[in-house]
């Protein structure tokens, strides 16, 4: 299983995680993302890994959870 995490003090509201994966995250009223649910289901696994990536401020993490 794999997890999206954001770190919010290095995170700084660009938004680009949302816009990759809306599926997955949203912003909230001040552009900072809020990850919605658990894990990351199978199929969205290579567009978080496009949106961690993608992360300017490098806050937004895709980590193997136990």
């Amino acid at each position: 299983m794999n997890r999206l995490t954001v770190d919010p003090i290095a995170c700084r509201a660009h938004g680009l995680c949302a816009d990759i994966l809306p599926e997955l995250i949203t912003v909230d009223e001040w552009g900072y993302p809020v990850v919605r649910g658990g894990t990351v289901p199978e199929p969205l696994l290579a567009e978080a890994r496009r949106a961690a990536a993608a992360c300017p401020a490098l806050a937004l993490r895709l980590r193997k959870s136990r």
